[in-house]
């Protein structure tokens, strides 16, 4: 069995300090290979980099709407330039974030659609982070209608309703373990009616660790295999079946080797 961590911050210090030990326990466990995610101008130079040092590690590069007010035309540039590096598969995480509006509205706004700008010059996906903001999100990627390679949405906590306007426009979605919460059943009801060729999971760690080991800190990949485990009993699936069919869609969207 193998499982890809489609979303994952390798570069954050609760995981870096012990990078190898981490990345044994997720190979032990399942899970392969690895998208370490980019969020700031300094952690884009780390997750390229990262991705450099081991064969199945990946990076995507973006900025998070909480540093919209701090990106410069410089910054963007330079993301222009890590995005084209080999091992860079996409453009995230980027979005809006209306919940702690860390930076104004307007923003977060522009500087999501300068990279998704890049992102269709580059013909590469893009991970999107959507909180307390899903119509305005939706509606900057309408504008970008037929320009974009694909679009997931990251770490899904929208409705079951939300889902199907998304996979209506050829988007995808992606769990974490946030399915396995005991009161989580909007998520476990938008898991089950996404198909597995739009589906991808995560584990957004260091954060979010799912049930059983939701008190261990900080989240690691070697933990997805519970939220793999979860989604496979919503679908009626032996999880080696829902493993090869989620991994499969994952190398398909980010165009990653078996």
């Amino acid at each position: 069995m193998e499982l890809i961590d489609t979303h994952a911050h390798l570069t954050f210090d609760e995981l870096a300090a012990d990078l190898p030990a981490v990345l044994q326990r997720s190979s032990e466990a399942g899970v392969t290979q690895w998208i370490t995610i980019g969020t700031d101008p300094e952690n884009n130079r780390k997750a390229a980099a990262l991705a450099q040092r081991h064969e199945n590690m990946f990076a995507a590069v973006g900025f998070h709407p909480h540093y919209a007010k701090d990106i410069t035309e410089a910054d963007i540039q330079a993301m222009r330039q890590l995005a084209r590096e080999e091992k860079v598969v996409a453009i995230g995480e980027v979005g809006l974030d209306f919940h702690y509006n860390f930076s104004e509205q307007d923003a977060q706004s522009r500087i999501f659609r300068e990279q998704l700008t890049l992102a269709a010059d580059l013909g590469l996906p893009v991970v999107v982070h959507c909180r307390n903001a899903f119509d305005e999100v939706v509606a900057i990627l309408d504008a970008f209608a037929g320009a974009l390679r694909h679009v997931v949405f990251h770490c899904y906590s929208g409705t079951a309703e939300q889902v199907r306007m998304l996979l209506d426009r050829g988007w995808y979605i992606s769990f974490t373990g946030i399915v396995t919460f005991k009161k989580s059943d909007e998520a476990r009801a938008a898991a089950l009616q996404t198909p597995l060729e739009r589906m991808m999971i995560e584990t957004d760690c260091p954060y979010i660790s799912p049930e059983p080991v939701r008190n261990t800190r900080p989240c690691e990949p070697a933990m997805l295999i519970h939220t793999a485990r979860k989604i496979a009993e919503l679908h009626n699936m032996a999880l080696a079946d829902f493993a090869e069919a989620v991994t499969r869609t994952s190398r398909a969207f980010f165009n990653l080797p078996a």
